[in-house]
């Protein structure tokens, strides 16, 4: 078949040409990231045939091979591996399949060194096309185990690809670079020469499961030989004083294929009647992806260095699903799948003992390198919060490493413990409001009694507070309550005594009012009250103390899922003048014509004055304005 001419996608012709004349000044990485996807294309097809799936292939000598040809300027990364289908090469090498991608060339051009843009690269995994830093042109030859034909994919890394079927091509992936000259003044070396590419392999890939294959040094006139360039030796059965952090950070690089080092690693080893041995990594950075639902997951598992499986979700629940690394088994089955480890006692074991160790690190973190904590907290603080719903049995853990915004420093955030030491006598509660922004909730009428009595509140603004909070009841003994539900009572008991009887006076004063206006308002609130907790504004809404909130409210029906309309409570200030004067107009014209049309409007205005002061939408915001309006014009 003739070769067919294919146009990149827009972003990938985008992301080539960035590439190409990227700042990036690591040229070297691109073999790490050729010789990292033939490892995992060798990891592939062993884990295929272990399964016995049916695989037409020969895997008695699976490994990855360097050639080098120095006259030509060519150098070529080949492995026996799984292969690529036609459909897989067009699909996978010609378009960039990721809605981040967009947004991702943009924070590209505008990063403004070379630290943060390699950064992004390294969020974004672009190992293949980083070959165009080094190559005027790369020839792709690839088959599929099983399959017949062959299929090569070339381009210059312009505007078009080429892609044509092959009768003749060997089983497994080939990239062959066609390097551009030697430019030391843009640290672009001679990746042609033997003992370059050695030193790259053994800075990179050293530890790679699979042998890496060159041509042997040989005297004139001898026989060619070759020989294998890297350790081969597994990073995790080393003692920890043998292997560097360097070496460390590599593992890490090939695993996640993120460019940049790991915040922090950990290290496993159980011994006895169940062996394994972990070693997990906490990135420096969220990925892209980390929010989206088809993120992948979890940790390698080896079975005695044997590779099993990519992404094992039941080694790692979904709120440590950044966590990164390899477990290597003991005394597993190599011919397993998910389903079967989803049952597996030995595994449910491994989970639990890599959950807590994660956890304790990060716990050890916060006190003895809180620098590290505070980048792990701002990249990974929200999804590690989705435990505490989902992992009951960890979730005194959990909030012990969790940090929060409070009223108390805007620039620091607390802890529950040291919120806890800081607990005025007499309270107890943990005072806390969710909502979208710190600003919004310290203007927010609820929190007017709270800061004229000097009360700490949490502040949260993550989605997921809104959540959590309803399934964890306390902490440390002291229940969480939100000031924007239930009744609030922040008055010691001598206070309680001083204004016990201006308060049954009060009560008795707006009965009257009370009751017309829970008439009034009956479509739209439970009931109508008198407040404790405003001091300056003449009304707010709060929520009765076990109905779900409107944001929780909202998020359920984004999600698709029916919710009642729950009505909520009117609270008002009786000692704004306001509502002392509705109180006294209700008291006196109440019988008048006409004028329970005015008071009507005087309490709906009111009610979302109070709505809209709690960030909630009115039912109908032209009528709203109308009646504002016509007020308005009366008092000019």
């Amino acid at each position: 078949m003739p070769a067919e001419t294919f146009e990149f996608q827009v972003e990938a012709r985008q992301l080539l040409q960035m590439m190409i004349h990227s700042i990036y000044s690591n040229k070297d990485v691109f073999l790490r990231e050729l010789i990292s996807n033939s490892s995992d294309a060798l990891d592939k097809l062993r884990l295929e045939s272990l399964r016995g799936d049916q695989v037409q292939a020969d895997t008695s000598d699976l490994h990855i091979a360097i050639e080098a040809d120095q006259e030509k300027r060519t150098l070529t990364v080949r492995d026996n591996g799984i292969g690529m289908s036609h459909d897989e090469v067009v699909q996978l090498i010609g378009t960039i399949a990721n809605s981040g991608t967009a947004k991702f060339l943009q924070e590209l051009k505008e990063a403004k060194d070379a630290a943060s843009s390699e950064e992004l690269i390294g969020q974004f995994g672009v190992g293949f096309y980083s070959s165009f830093m080094v190559a005027d042109e790369v020839t792709l030859l690839t088959r599929r185990a099983g399959e017949e034909t062959g299929t090569r994919w070339r381009s210059s890394g312009e505007g078009t690809y080429t892609v044509e079927s092959v009768d003749d091509a060997p089983q497994g992936t080939s990239v062959t670079l066609r390097l551009k000259p030697e430019d030391a003044e843009d640290k672009l070396f001679d990746y042609a020469s033997p003992w370059k590419i050695r030193e790259i392999v053994k800075r990179y890939s050293d530890f790679i499961t699979w042998p890496i294959r060159m041509a042997a040094t040989v005297a004139e006139g001898a026989e060619p030989e070759t020989e294998t360039v890297n350790s081969m030796k597994a990073l995790w059965a080393r003692s920890k004083d043998s292997v560097t952090d360097e070496e460390y950070s590599e593992l890490y690089k090939h695993i996640s294929h993120d460019w940049t080092d790991p915040l922090e690693t950990l290290r496993m080893q159980a011994e006895g009647t169940f062996e394994y041995q972990a070693l997990l990594f906490l990135p420096s950075h969220a990925p892209q992806d980390l929010f989206m639902q088809d993120h992948k997951r979890g940790v390698q598992l080896y079975v005695k260095r044997v590779f099993i499986m990519d992404d094992c979700e039941a080694l790692m629940p979904t709120y440590l699903r950044f966590v990164k690394g390899v477990v290597d088994a003991q005394d597993l089955s190599l011919n397993v799948s998910r389903e079967i480890l989803q049952q597996d006692r030995q595994i449910e074991m491994m989970r639990r003992r890599l959950v807590k160790k994660v956890l304790s690190t990060v716990k050890d973190m916060r006190s003895k390198a809180p620098e590290k904590y505070g980048t792990f907290w701002k990249e990974f603080g929200r999804v590690l919060k989705e435990g505490l719903f989902q992992d009951f049995e960890n979730r005194d853990a959990i909030l012990e490493i969790c940090s929060f915004a409070s009223t108390r420093d805007e620039a620091e955030l607390t802890t529950l413990r040291s919120y806890v030491e800081r607990m005025k006598e007499g309270q107890e509660q943990i005072y806390y409001m969710t909502g979208e922004s710190r600003a919004a909730m310290e203007s927010s009428p609820h929190m007017e009694a709270f800061r004229a009595k000097g009360f700490e509140v949490l502040l949260l603004t993550d989605p997921v507070d809104e959540v959590w909070v309803q399934s964890v009841p306390e902490f440390d003994g002291k229940p969480l309550q939100s000031i924007s539900k239930g009744e609030v009572d922040l008055d010691t008991d001598e206070e309680k005594k001083e204004v016990e009887a201006e308060r049954e006076q009060q009560q008795q004063e707006y009965a009257g009012l009370l009751t017309w206006m829970t008439e009034q308002l009956g479509d739209s609130v439970k009931e109508v009250r008198l407040s404790s907790r405003l001091t300056v504004s003449p009304a707010c809404i709060v929520s009765d103390t076990h109905d779900v909130t409107p944001a929780l409210e909202n998020m359920y029906r984004a999600m698709g899922q029916e919710v009642p309309q729950i009505k909520r409570i009117l609270e008002l200030n009786p000692s704004h003048a306001l509502i002392g004067g509705l109180k006294k107009a209700h008291a006196e014209r109440s019988g008048e014509e006409g004028a329970s049309t005015e008071l009507a409007e005087t309490a709906e205005l009111v009610h979302g004055l109070a709505l809209l002061s709690d960030g909630g939408e009115l039912s109908d915001p032209s009528r709203f304005s109308r009646l504002m309006a016509d007020r308005l014009e009366r008092t000019l």
